[in-house]
């Protein structure tokens, strides 16, 4: 009696999948949101943010992300901002001003952009579609435009549906 093997035609395709999760930073975010530090949490007043600054224990921001915001409908002159910088500096792994959502993206469009996407040269390649993690619209346009040059083909989604997006003539 023959035994018919089941073959797995996803492995041998050749497909090589990237899955943007993958160029999302893995350190954690941190907010810091000054409307606390303001007076009425409306109004920076210089003395009182400066001295905020000075007497701020910034080592709980040790090997992190910090971002610094404002939720506060104040107007925020740019340097303070940053004097944040500076205080927070010897302690984080990096600061960014505006929200985790664009730090993240900046992030993982340098992660993306340290890629050397001529390993891809003539390769089928899906970008996973589903994952854990939402990714930013604006990652999938930044591997296209990495992908286009190199790809043969680039689909969207699983290798058991996907969406093709590019295939080279």
């Amino acid at each position: 009696m023959s035994v018919d093997l089941i073959e797995n035609k996803v492995v041998n395709s050749g497909l090589i999948t990237l899955n943007l999760e993958d160029f999302l930073p893995t350190t954690p975010l941190i907010e810091l949101d000054i409307k606390p530090w303001l007076f009425k949490e409306l109004i920076l007043q210089e003395k009182p943010f400066r001295e905020h600054i000075k007497a701020f224990d910034w080592s709980v921001y040790k090997d992190k992300i910090v971002v610094f915001t404002c939720s506060a409908d104040a107007i925020v002159p740019v340097w303070a901002y940053m004097l944040l910088g500076v205080a927070v500096h010897p302690f984080a792994k990096r600061f960014f001003f505006g929200s985790n959502q664009i730090a993240e993206e900046i992030l993982c469009f340098e992660a993306i952009n340290e890629v050397d996407f001529s390993q891809y040269k003539d390769v089928r390649m899906i970008v996973k579609g589903c994952g854990e993690k939402p990714i930013p619209t604006q990652a999938y346009v930044a591997i296209m435009s990495k992908l286009l040059p190199f790809a043969k083909s680039v689909m969207y989604g699983e290798a058991c549906s996907n969406v093709p997006v590019f295939k080279r003539k």
